[in-house]
């Protein structure tokens, strides 16, 4: 079969996706994937044909509100809905030109309202990959007003008719249930169809895995510390937090700077800096995790069998995986934003504990293992094509 995934957002959101592409293009299926420009790099080490694409109508919105300095007249509405428009009009026939001919097609949850339109128009089913129970939800409001607008002309250009009670996409949990063990049982009583797979990853090589497995191995298991793309405000004063935290529990920290940068910042003698890391190579080899909160590092640490702490940046996913990781007793979470020296002192304290290093073994072997993960979500995919075929 022919596979198009088309994604949005940053490395955690399109990593999962790539994933798939790449064990749908070992069973054999012809695969392409869209992907933010900065991304094209990445996709492709997964050895994924890919194609660059500017994945969000919201790209540029921003400006337009910056530009009235938060006041929303009446003329930066109209102009906002105009942007939009024109913006996902764009998308939509981008989206089409690539997925002519597709068998299926698979997107990150976001996209689907506009990716369904595309796939009813071919006839062929639509997948969505979701990152958190809730994600994609919609809240009313001016936006969503603009939204509907903008897919309502999208309908009309495509030459569909208004939307009815089409069916639902296959919607992909790329989470275990168990973090989440409520949601689960809710959506069980509901008698839908939301399977989940666990997380999805590509476990890719860094062209720092010796150096970084080379310093663990000469000293004490570090903590890791690491935000992903969550450019921290001050890269000093956070490494200089990160260093006087461990210095007063005895521990040495690895710091990936992901999309911070941290260079040029004085050195510690217990703090090694490294660009990337290779969660599934050095997590294992850790005293503990600490992190923003992504479900991607997330599950790599819930994986490792090692307490997680979750600084959280964001009001979404974050805060709502720190909790999930509190109340498996792995770990815990606090706002990026309220931390500083003392309460990290506390909170690795809170988690460097035998019984909180024996409960995230415990949970490890309950988690979905990657390889599994994986097919899980290839045999799901095949299985929408043969069903509508």
């Amino acid at each position: 079969m022919k596979v198009l995934l088309a994604a949005h957002g940053t490395r955690g959101d399109v990593e999962p996706l790539a994933a798939v592409g790449r064990e749908l293009l070992r069973r054999g299926h012809d695969v392409c994937m869209a992907v933010p420009p900065h991304l094209c790099g990445f996709v492709e080490s997964a050895g994924l044909e890919v194609v660059a694409w500017v994945s969000t109508p919201w790209q540029g919105a921003g400006d337009f509100i910056r530009n009235v300095n938060g006041q929303l007249s009446l003329d930066a509405m109209i102009e906002i809905r105009e942007h939009v428009a024109r913006a996902w009009a764009e998308w939509c026939t981008t989206l089409a030109s690539l997925a002519e001919g597709a068998d299926l097609l698979l997107v990150n949850t976001g996209g689907q309202g506009r990716a369904g339109i595309v796939a009813e128009h071919y006839g062929i089913p639509l997948a969505v990959l979701s990152f958190f129970p809730g994600e994609g939800s919609h809240t009313g409001g001016m936006i969503w007003d603009i939204v509907q607008d903008a897919e309502d002309a999208q309908r009309r250009a495509l030459g569909l008719p208004e939307a009815t009670d089409s069916p639902e996409p296959l919607e992909i949990h790329a989470y275990d249930a168990l973090c989440f063990p409520e949601v689960a049982k809710e959506w069980a009583k509901r008698g839908g169809h939301w399977p989940f797979v666990g997380a999805l990853t590509l476990d890719l090589p860094t062209d720092t895995d010796d150096e970084v497995l080379s310093w663990i191995a000469a000293g004490t298991p570090p903590i890791y510390f690491g935000f992903g793309s969550m450019p921290v405000e001050s890269p000093a004063d956070t490494l200089a937090m990160i260093s006087a935290a461990c210095a007063q529990l005895g521990e040495r920290a690895l710091v990936c700077a992901g999309w911070t940068d941290f260079s040029g910042i004085c050195d510690f003698e217990h703090v090694k800096v490294v660009g990337a890391v290779n969660h599934a190579a050095a997590f294992p080899l850790c005293r503990a995790v600490v992190h923003h909160g992504g479900v991607g590092t997330t599950a790599a640490g819930l994986r490792a069998g090692v307490p997680t702490l979750i600084l959280w940046f964001w009001v979404q996913d974050q805060p709502m995986w720190a909790a999930a990781v509190q109340r498996l007793g792995v770990g815990s979470g606090r706002d990026f934003s309220a931390s500083t020296v003392v309460s990290l002192v506390a909170d690795l304290r809170s988690i460097l504990t035998p019984q909180c290093m024996s409960r995230a073994r415990e949970i490890a072997v309950q988690m979905t293992p990657p390889a599994q993960s994986v097919a899980r979500a290839a045999d799901l995919l095949e299985e929408a094509v043969r069903h509508v075929r």
